[in-house]
């Protein structure tokens, strides 16, 4: 397995090596040591499985301290835009965002350390989702960003995004009291 660092410091798309033959392929999809050697989260505590249409977004989402989340994101089915964007204000890349495909193809995972806000957009139908988090869902802790905010500038995929309730009222940048200015 390779991680390939990103233009946000500590977020990296994970590339495995995939040994196939006409049975099927095997792949590592996490190594202790690996992710020990570059210094990275391995205390996981909760793996959590998402069905989503072509179309769904989801995010951008993210739990606030003392449960901020480390995650580690692929896809078994389908394929997703997704992204991570850097919400700590001390940061040199605040505001900024990284996003990679990830599908059942590709096989690439995307590491996400805490302090990022975490999305994704579903491109084709019954793409199933799958991350694994270091700490578990408070749901005193969880907050989010609105997936279109100006200051961010994602360039999702696909347009008219199908959103949950939740997601259309969460709040831009600007309005968050602990946003950098």
């Amino acid at each position: 397995m390779k991680l390939v660092e990103t233009p946000l410091p500590g977020v990296f798309v994970l590339e495995p090596k995939v040994f196939g033959d006409e049975r099927g392929f095997f792949v590592e999809t996490y190594s202790e040591r690996i992710f020990k050697e570059k210094g990275l989260v391995t205390n996981w505590k909760q793996d959590n499985w998402s069905l989503s249409q072509k179309g769904v977004l989801r995010g951008l989402h993210m739990q606030k301290a003392p449960h901020a989340q480390t995650k580690l994101v692929r896809v078994l089915r389908g394929s997703v835009f997704d992204v991570a964007v850097d919400v700590r204000p001390e940061s040199p890349t605040f505001g900024r965002w990284h996003g990679v495909e990830l599908s059942a193809a590709n096989k690439l995972a995307l590491y996400i350390p805490a302090g990022f806000a975490h999305g994704f957009q579903a491109l084709e139908d019954d793409t199933h989702f799958v991350y694994k988090c270091d700490d578990v869902y408070h749901p005193e802790a969880e907050m989010g960003y609105m997936w279109d905010d100006p200051r961010f500038g994602i360039r999702w995929p696909l347009a008219s995004p199908v959103l949950s309730a939740k997601d259309t009222k969460y709040s831009y940048l600007s309005e968050k009291s602990d946003a950098r200015t």
